[in-house]
């Protein structure tokens, strides 16, 4: 646990005002700088290695949203400053490294360009301008991920809806040529704005966004859940099986494949420009019995997903 004492003498790693003061530093040529910009790089490097191990166990629980990874994303932050003022040994090690590139570069320096005062401090003068570059990128990558993202507007749920999956969403854009939106209007009409989704028989979610069932071909994890078919315009509750996926950019990739390798799909694929097209598209093609499909998923695109 970080005590008080961590939060409060020590400022955050990617603080853009101790990140000024350090660029600073380095264009007065201080050497000092060559062992700031050190720790601050293994300040990043902590950092970069926390957020890997947080991706690597997975954030998709019940209580987890985007203003909990928000504020995960800045504990990792403070962790990872505790964590460099400790030291690993990657910063001493940039520190011997610059300051014997200093010594070497002097010393092949001939007398009269040292007498004039290049040698040493010339040398580590030219690294703390390079330390100075290497901050201006520091800085520029580390602005809060939240400022780099499209913000989203509209009801709470619908925007935590769209900010967890736009970019799987966007992956699946690419491969397909349909719009991200049209393909989150879809995931949201199936699974209820992520608030219906198909759950395993431990309660965990199958994250089967876009109710994919399960056929004879599907080699995967399925899961049985209750739907409602339509026969004849009347409604039946029948349980069927559907495919179950590790995370929700699978179930993107296996919706992305199933419109582009299905040739059923061809004509959704060559309308998808139009939101209305590629809802009715999509009910032509069998993807759905309900009637009313194409209507609601149309609304939602052009109605939900635009305010």
């Amino acid at each position: 646990m970080i005590g008080r004492a961590d939060l409060s003498d020590n400022k955050l790693a990617f603080d853009s005002k101790s990140l000024d003061g350090l660029k600073q530093s380095a264009k007065d040529n201080s050497p000092e700088s060559i062992k700031a910009a050190a720790k601050q790089f293994e300040a990043l490097f902590m950092n970069m290695m926390l957020k890997s191990m947080r991706q690597a166990g997975g954030q998709d629980g019940p209580f987890d949203s985007e203003q909990t990874r928000t504020y995960t994303s800045m504990l990792d932050q403070q962790l990872s400053q505790s964590m460099a003022n400790r030291g690993i040994g990657l910063a001493d090690a940039l520190v011997r490294q610059l300051t014997n590139n200093a010594v070497s570069q002097a010393l092949q320096t001939d007398d009269a360009t040292a007498g004039n005062g290049v040698g040493i401090s010339g040398s580590i003068a030219g690294n703390a301008r390079g330390i100075s570059s290497y901050l201006d990128n520091l800085k520029f990558e580390q602005q809060p991920a939240a400022a780099a993202k499209t913000s989203f507007s509209g009801p709470a749920h619908v925007r935590e809806f769209q900010e967890k999956l736009s970019a799987d969403a966007e992956a699946a854009s690419k491969a397909t040529g349909i719009p991200a939106k049209f393909m989150l209007g879809q995931a949201a009409l199936e699974s209820g704005w992520g608030r219906r989704e198909i759950k395993t028989i431990d309660g965990s979610t199958s994250h089967n966004i876009f109710g994919m069932k399960a056929t004879s071909k599907w080699k995967g994890k399925t899961v049985d859940a209750v739907t409602t078919e339509y026969v004849n315009g009347v409604a039946y509750r029948k349980v069927e099986k559907f495919k179950a996926y590790d995370s929700y950019a699978d179930a993107f990739k296996d919706y992305a494949k199933l419109l582009t390798k299905n040739p059923r799909y061809e004509n959704v694929i060559a309308n998808a420009k139009d939101a209305t097209s590629f809802a009715v598209g999509l009910q032509k093609a069998g993807y759905a019995t309900d009637p009313q499909y194409a209507n609601k998923l149309t609304k939602i695109i052009k109605q939900t997903l635009s305010t």
